[in-house]
């Protein structure tokens, strides 16, 4: 019997199964528990219905669970390779520490994942997120070697370790597809004075090789800023309009009356945020009066925004808190005369709600980064003021005050109707968008200044250069001989008998380009302006070139704040050793690679993947 007993454990079933008593057997996979006849047929059964990609063949010594199935492959050079490459990405992707090499909850998931192979260190993976970079850099640098004109935006932040950071992201068209890549983030320790922060810009310029290409750089509306950006560089200075449309909304909340308002909202729904008696108060009140159960949403200075979200909840929940602060079981007397607002709020709240409406859609118009948004910044102003600014009958005082305030800032800030601002980049690319090229929005004497303006930027436009030709071996020479022989003498020769005028581009021809554009017909709104320059290129080229100089610039900096938001957790607590030039590293080559998936932009969806994994 003891015979047999061990000749039957000999079977690669017992790798698989366990006896639990002397008629049964346990599955080890699965737990499964079946009957045991001295025979392990039942087992075999099992393991084919319920384990196919289990059942190998037979082994000479018993073997763990665990390593059989990491028998299964061999983890050769090729494989680890690509193993470090993948962990480095992770790290990166993800916004893990550096450290997490190093952690021994994932040391042990890849003892069991890949037994054979050796987890890099923290200073191994370092090496690969540098070479990474570097390889990304290069590719860039080549990127923006054949580009003819780019814009920037830029943004600063401070992190947790207190280093301010300044990121420069740089923006251009490629085959009428709008890409981006962030060029640097860089710690600035220096005061951000504007000669610094004009210095930092132009340092990166220079570094990547497009000091002569950049059309202009979208930054914040800091005085700093502006100085750095109109009075120490040669390239144009634009405001971010979502900057400037904030500070214009800001105008109208400093209103005290609506500035009431706010912070008594705002009081209230703190008042739920911090008490738990209260809010489930509020949960018993919203199932009572069939409410959806929604949590209230906290204003937040720094954002306009929360305002336009914190105030139709409030109103979608005003019944259920009224019920809260009524019922003594949940709130004190003196905390619901505190609390309660007044009838009057509720409608101001309600009257506001379409007006900051029509705000928050012109923000989130102008905060793409995939699309044609520096062309909407006047024409989307013009709509605002000229529309749903504008004042109503029978609307609340207050109501009226808070557009007037908001239109008047708005039009101090950007200056829509100033014949003076027809030479700024969003003028122009308004004029360059066909959507929006009659200027319909504007008055006819900035129409004529902004044409103007195009009109000059034509015509000083460089004269592509004669290429002399290299002379030809004679051999290479028959093998030409269909083709009519050129040498640097006789295109010297050529140019002087003709004159640089006969090579110069006729100031009717430009004159005709622009009229003929002026007088087609405006496509219907939601068309693509980059569709629409790649048909009409060759029919419009001189205006197409110019075309995708001003449109690649963005309206506003978000794809540089976007920059920060991430980079908050790079630099987070587990990250605040990082030193600022890794930094710069993980934060670009982050956005390089898995922006969207794997580019350097972005569209809404994607800007064009160049770089795919």
């Amino acid at each position: 019997m003891e015979k047999l007993l061990q000749q039957s454990s000999k079977s690669s079933m017992w790798r698989y199964f366990q006896k639990t008593t002397e008629t049964e057997v346990q599955c080890k996979l699965c737990e499964a528990k079946l009957a045991y006849h001295k025979s392990t047929t039942t087992m075999h059964s099992h393991m084919r219905a319920k384990h196919p990609c289990e059942s190998g063949g037979p082994s000479s010594q018993q073997q763990s669970i665990a390593s059989f199935a990491t028998r299964r492959r061999t983890c050769d050079d090729r494989r680890a390779e690509q193993t470090a490459s993948l962990i480095s990405k992770m790290i990166a992707k993800d916004m893990l520490p550096i450290s997490f090499v190093e952690g021994e909850g994932f040391r042990s998931l890849m003892a069991f994942v890949e037994p054979e192979f050796s987890v890099p260190s923290r200073k191994t993976i370092t090496t690969r997120l540098e070479k990474l970079f570097d390889d990304k850099t290069s590719e860039l640098r080549t990127q923006l070697t054949n580009v003819e004109k780019v814009s920037l935006t830029t943004d600063s932040w401070t992190a947790l370790t207190t280093e301010s950071y300044v990121t420069i992201t740089c923006h251009y068209i490629q085959s009428w597809k709008i890409q981006s890549a962030v060029l640097q983030t860089k710690a600035m320790p220096e005061r951000h004075t504007a000669e610094n922060i004009a210095n930092v810009l132009s340092t990166a310029t220079d570094h990547w090789g497009i000091r002569g290409k950049v059309i202009a750089c979208v930054h914040d509306n800091a005085s700093n800023m502006i100085r750095a950006n109109t009075e120490h560089v040669e390239w144009d200075s634009q405001p971010c309009f979502a900057h400037s449309l904030q500070l214009a909304i800001n105008d109208g909340f400093k209103l005290q009356h609506i500035n009431n308002v706010v912070t008594s909202a705002s009081r209230l729904v703190s008042h739920f945020h911090h008490s738990t008696t209260a809010t489930q108060a509020l949960k018993q009140k919203q199932q009572l009066q069939h409410l959806p159960e929604h949590k209230l949403i906290q204003y937040c200075r720094t954002r306009w925004n929360s305002i336009y979200d914190m105030f139709p909840r409030l109103l979608e929940q005003r019944w259920a808190i009224s019920a809260v602060l009524s019922d003594r079981a949940f709130t004190k007397l003196s905390d619901a005369r505190t609390l309660e607002l007044t009838d009057n709020s509720w409608s101001v709240m309600e009257e506001l709600m379409p007006v900051l409406h029509s705000l928050k859609h012109a923000t989130t118009a102008l905060c793409g980064e995939s699309a044609v948004s520096i062309s909407m910044v006047y024409p989307v102003t013009a709509t605002l003021i000229s529309k749903h600014l504008k004042e109503n009958e029978g609307e609340s005082p207050k109501v009226s005050q808070f557009k007037r305030s908001v239109s008047a800032s708005l039009e101090r800030r950007l200056a829509p109707t100033d014949v003076c601002s027809a030479g700024k980049v969003a003028y122009i690319a308004s004029f360059l968008d066909p959507r929006h090229k009659h200027l319909r929005f504007t008055s006819d004497d900035v129409k004529v200044a902004v044409q103007a303006k195009v009109s000059d930027l034509l015509s000083s436009r460089p004269e592509p250069e004669l290429v002399e030709a290299v002379a030809v071996e004679p051999e290479e020479t028959e093998l030409r001989a269909k083709k009519p022989r050129s040498d640097a003498a006789s295109v010297s020769a050529i140019a002087a008998l003709f004159g640089e005028d006969y090579y110069k581009e006729d100031t009717t021809d430009i004159e005709s380009e622009l009229n003929r554009y002026c007088q087609d017909k405006c496509p219907p709104p939601q068309i693509d302006p980059m569709d629409w320059w790649k048909t009409n290129e060759n029919k419009y080229p001189q205006l197409a070139k110019l075309a995708s100089a001003y449109l690649c610039v963005p309206a506003t900096s978000v794809p540089s704040e976007r920059v920060f938001s991430t980079a908050g957790l790079i630099v987070n607590r587990l990250r605040s050793r990082l030193h600022p030039v890794h930094v710069d590293i993980e934060k670009s080559w982050i956005y390089i690679c898995f922006r969207s998936g794997g580019c350097w932009g972005q569209s809404g969806g994607s800007y064009c993947r160049i770089f795919e994994y």
